[in-house]
């Protein structure tokens, strides 16, 4: 009885284990469904989640760190959905990044782990991690405005960041992934 338990708080938390996956294909959406832009990610999943599937296992989180590798470890393909802040694009463009692009970690701290480090600590424990990990981010301004909408601009970018994706998971299914 108590493992039941155990497995129903593991799902609600967002954390799939091997009994619950259905797919090798992970869609996971990071973000913040409070914090008005952070969550555009979460908005694009559950668009895409309405096309495939049948095709991808959906993830929508707040977790970061060493959560993440539990979720995605197993998986042979993860499509991480998040919001990011470069500076460096308009609001609202959609950047894609590879798990090439998080190979070198330039300061780990102890008390927060990103991606790269999670990437590199799988790696060293030899956790059964993604072959394939590509990271789509849509370009915000304001992540920290309390909200349950989205911002015009950022509202307006969404079908777009669902169409990179959607070509992505088109993409995998063609090559037989």
């Amino acid at each position: 009885m108590q493992c039941d338990r155990a497995e129903i708080v593991h799902r609600e938390a967002g954390i799939l284990n091997a009994k619950t996956k259905s797919s090798s294909t992970l869609v996971l959406a990071l973000g913040n469904d409070i914090m008005g832009d952070d969550a555009a990610a979460i908005v694009a999943s559950g668009i895409l989640k309405e096309q495939f599937a049948e095709e991808a296992d959906f993830n929508d989180t707040i977790e970061a760190g060493l959560a993440l590798m539990e979720i995605m470890a197993g998986y042979e393909r993860v499509l991480l959905l998040d919001t990011i802040i470069t500076g460096r694009h308009k609001p609202g463009t959609v950047i894609e990044f590879s798990q090439d692009d998080f190979r070198k970690v330039l300061g780990p701290s102890p008390h927060y782990m990103g991606l790269p480090e999670v990437i590199q600590l799988a790696g060293r424990m030899s956790v059964s991690f993604p072959s394939v990990l590509c990271i789509l981010a849509l370009e915000i301004e304001r992540p920290v405005d309390f909200g349950e909408t989205l911002s015009p601009g950022i509202e307006e970018a969404v079908p777009r960041f669902v169409e990179k994706a959607a070509e992505i998971l088109h993409r995998w299914k063609k090559v037989g992934y």
